[in-house]
């Protein structure tokens, strides 16, 4: 490869990689639905790299239609190995800032849309006084129960360089495969490490406690019975939507006519 080849190429996958980075940071797809060349959209992510071209005559000249057909480094495995490569480049980062520090590690699992069970990882430490919660990556698993969930972990654990001995704290979604007194999930990381504390997920726990109270109390279980049939009323009709706004704004604006309401930036 001559020298002036070698600087095309690289102008060229400069600017892959800045259209991949930006479409990552604003979570936004890459592919088009058509992504002919006579297409009106191609997606987010030629069409990122054309606006880019129409710009900056240097990646111009050597990108799309400018580049040779063997290297436009716009085929979808090229996207998705960049991608890879700055998930990889993130995780590591993460790590490197956890270094030897202590870490808990929040956990949660559902199915994506091809009914794949999909186990998130999140882990959570302190840096000079700060609390900072990472998402560090989503693992897929053949099933739910608490030694596959444990092999995974292990594995992710593993991979990243992570000591079980830094553990304090473990965190999941209240499902009971995972939390479990004996069996659980939370056991088997206290078989290993006495002090990976367990703290319940406090929004299940609100949500247990509304319900309970819901249970034994008849006027809070009709409260929430007549919540549920306006919801349902009024989002079922954008008519009664817009008469609920309109009412709600007259009721605004007479409160504040009436010294009721104090008016500012964000109050109302």
């Amino acid at each position: 490869m001559s020298n002036q080849a070698r600087i095309d190429y690289q102008i060229r996958l400069g600017a892959t990689i800045d259209c991949a980075r930006f479409l990552l940071q604003q979570g936004l797809p890459f592919r088009g639905h058509d992504e002919t060349e006579d297409s009106k959209n191609q997606g987010n992510f030629l069409e990122l790299l054309q606006w880019l071209c129409n710009h900056n005559k240097d990646i111009e000249a050597v990108s799309l239609k400018n580049a040779p057909e063997n290297l436009k480094l716009t085929a979808p495995d090229i996207q998705k190995d960049i991608v890879n490569c700055i998930a990889v480049e993130i995780v590591n980062s993460i790590i490197q800032d956890i270094g030897d520090k202590l870490f808990s590690i929040l956990i949660d699992e559902s199915k994506d849309i091809s009914s794949k069970e999909q186990m998130s990882i999140v882990l959570r430490y302190v840096d000079k006084g700060c609390v900072i919660k990472r998402f560090v990556g989503i693992v897929h698993v053949t099933d739910t129960s608490s030694l596959s969930l444990k092999e995974a972990i292990d594995g992710f654990f593993s991979i990243h360089g992570l000591s079980m001995t830094s553990l304090r704290g473990q965190g999941y979604d209240g499902a009971s495969n995972m939390r479990g007194e004996f069996n659980g999930l939370k056991t088997l990381f206290l078989r290993e490490n006495e002090c990976a504390f367990y703290i319940h997920c406090f929004s299940h726990q609100l949500q247990l406690a509304l319900v309970a109270i819901a249970k034994n109390h008849v006027e809070i279980a009709g409260l929430f019975l007549l919540v549920v049939n306006v919801v349902n009323v009024i989002g079922a009709s954008a008519k009664r939507r817009d008469m609920l706004r309109e009412k709600h704004s007259a009721n605004t604006f007479e409160a504040l006519n009436n010294g009721e309401l104090s008016s500012g930036r964000g109050l109302n």
